[in-house]
Parts: structure tokens; sequence; C-alpha cells
């Protein structure tokens, strides 16, 4: 999430100029993990998310692929959806070679057609969609059921990492609120607060950030 974006509402962010936003977009330090410290805090939590055997990964509103880089460094087979053709254009060049296709389409309904997945993850982007818990029953059914080939005796997960943004006009979506939404969906819901975690964001930050881990 940009700073220009952060004080949107969901209907805001449904009309934001996510292709103009692109080229600066990975100037956030925690959207272009340029920086060492940053870059390996990120991919000490996802490791610590995704199942330690190659999965096939879901990343929805994959923005310009900095996320689905490190999925795919860890050996995951990545397919990441955007909105925005500049983010996915960004994003394909990002990952040039590597196991991982980008689509343009939106998160709400993925083009993946008959694909399933071992984990769909999503970072920043659940808060600005229209009707969230429709989404995570959506992104559920993408999943594949129990004896994945990724782990063993489950079925596969979502990694949620997401937050509330701002104190004046505050923007997302409160961490009761999402697992609310995930309980009846979920075999197990697992919440990480991310707001101490000063290297994940490139600063010190007061406002809530957090990740969800839901195994179904």
């Amino acid at each position: 999430m940009t700073d220009d974006s952060k004080g949107l509402t969901g209907a805001d962010a449904d009309l934001y100029d996510w292709d103009a936003a692109a080229a600066s977009f990975d100037d956030e330090p925690d959207h272009g993990l340029r920086d060492p410290q940053v870059r390996r805090a990120w991919a000490d939590r996802l490791a610590s998310w995704l199942p330690e055997r190659a999965s096939d990964v879901l990343d929805l509103g994959c923005g310009t692929g900095s996320l689905s880089l490190l999925a795919a460094e860890q050996g995951h087979r990545v397919t990441g959806v955007d909105r925005s053709p500049a983010m996915v254009d960004l994003a394909r060049a990002k990952l040039a070679g590597r196991d991982a296709a980008f689509l343009v389409g939106d998160a709400m309904a993925p083009p993946v057609g008959e694909q399933r997945f071992d984990v769909v993850l999503v970072r920043h982007m659940l808060w600005a969609l229209p009707d969230p818990g429709r989404a995570l029953r959506h992104w559920r059914d993408l999943l594949r059921p129990g004896g994945t080939r990724a782990f063993d005796g489950g079925g596969g997960r979502l990694v949620l990492i997401e937050g509330v943004w701002g104190t004046v006009d505050p923007a997302g979506i409160p961490v009761g609120v999402l697992t609310d939404l995930l309980t009846p969906l979920a075999r197990d819901v697992r919440v990480e607060r991310l707001s101490e975690e000063a290297l994940l964001w490139g600063k010190e930050v007061a406002d809530e950030r957090y990740a969800v881990v839901a195994t179904m």
C-alpha cells in the first residue's frame, strides 16, 4: 500500500489508479524489498507461513511481484493475479525465467479456471474489496482439499497480511473482523502481530499490522 492510498476506503481503492502508481510502487520499503534487511525479514516470515515442500501458491493482488519472487526463490510455483496491467508487467519482468505466471484479473474472481492451489497469499488487499466474506469463501474453494501435494493430513491455507492504517480516517480491516469471517471456514486460524517488527516495514509503525494463517 502506497502513502497515497493509505487513506482510501474500500470503495475508493476500487477507483484508485493502480496503473499510475505502478512505476513508484516499489519505492515503499515493504513493497520493493530493495533493502537487504527488509527483504530478509519478509523472506523469513514467508518461509514460516508457506509449506516446507514445493507448493502451488496463488498470490492475489500481487502488485509488482515482490512476495511472488520470494516464494519462487523458496521453491514454490507461483501464479500472481492483479487488476493492474502495469503491475503485472513489472511482476513478469521481476520473475522472468522463474516458475511463475502472472495474470490480469479481479481478485474476487481470479481467472485461474479449474486450477487449484495449496496456498492463497494476499497482502494488503482484502480490505479494499467490496465483500471480504464472499472473497474469503471463494478463495477457500480455490484451495486443494485435504491431502494436498504440499502437506500431509490437512487442507490448503490462506495467508492474509492485513492491517488498519491511519488514525484520523483509518482504512483497513481489524484483526477481529477478519478472524470472525474466517472462523466458520477454517480448521485453524493463527494470528501473528507484525506492528512491532520494524524490519518488515523499513521503519517503526504505530498502526495495526498483522498476518493470519488459516488452515482449511
